[in-house]
């Protein structure tokens, strides 16, 4: 049984929202302001955090800071704020998703499912990808650039694989939302925008201009292997994906 996290200080909402996922059978807990949601994560270690934005205590969006130092959980934030740069505050800080007040019953138990559904290993091709800088392998969802292991996040290890696997094509945000998100709806191309931002600097390739995962300006995103590769003893080659 999959454990919610519902971090929201007002009662009402808390309890409707705690009621409906227990009958829908998710295992629920609640914490009514920021640092004893933050404590819960810690110690329960929730497969996914309901968190409100404005939380006694601490900011919903500090809790979220620090709840991405220790983990990839996925996070939905609920908030009452409605304005663009809200919700790009919230994905900026790691956010997977943003659900506006108020909200139907059957929107939130769909962006749960679609938080939890992306969350589980991704269901790609089985081969390993190395070209020499980058080597990602599916089944134990290691990524390595160059010898250093880099730990994502469900979504940035979907983003980085459907780019790879597509090596050289440029990827619409509507596909890349389709394919590796599951979930072409909601806030649309930003989220794909600051989830490229976040694996770039995982990756330590924050310049842009020579960052091998490029923007094509009004279109979307492609990967283009870097042109300086170096052989693995264990894979003998570069620019290929293995068995």
């Amino acid at each position: 049984m999959p454990r919610v996290l519902v971090v929201e200080d007002d009662p009402d909402i808390a309890r409707i929202v705690a009621l409906l996922l227990a009958r829908n059978n998710y295992q629920v807990e609640r914490a009514n302001e920021g640092r004893s949601g933050l404590r819960a994560v810690y110690e329960s270690k929730p497969d996914l955090v309901l968190l409100d934005i404005g939380l006694p205590g601490m900011d919903g969006l500090v809790v979220l800071e620090r709840i991405r130092d220790v983990s990839d959980v996925p996070v939905l934030l609920l908030s009452a704020r409605d304005q663009e740069s809200d919700k790009i505050r919230g994905l900026r800080a790691g956010a997977d998703d943003y659900l506006t007040k108020p909200f139907t019953n059957g929107e939130l138990l769909a962006r749960v499912e679609a938080l939890l559904r992306r969350a589980r290993p991704a269901q790609w091709s089985e081969r390993v990808y190395d070209d020499g800088t980058l080597r990602i392998d599916p089944l134990s969802r290691l990524v390595h650039v160059d010898d250093r292991e880099v730990s994502l996040t469900p979504i940035e290890f979907r983003l980085l694989n459907m780019l790879t696997r597509n090596a050289g094509v440029t990827l619409s945000s509507s596909q890349l939302l389709a394919e590796a998100w599951e979930d072409p709806t909601g806030i649309g191309a930003e989220r794909v925008k600051f989830t490229v931002l976040r694996l770039r600097r995982k990756l330590q390739w924050d310049d842009s201009a020579t960052s091998p995962i490029e923007s094509v300006r009004g279109v979307g995103y492609r990967y283009r292997p870097p042109l300086r590769t170096r052989p693995r003893a264990e894979s003998g080659a570069s620019g290929h994906a293995e068995r």
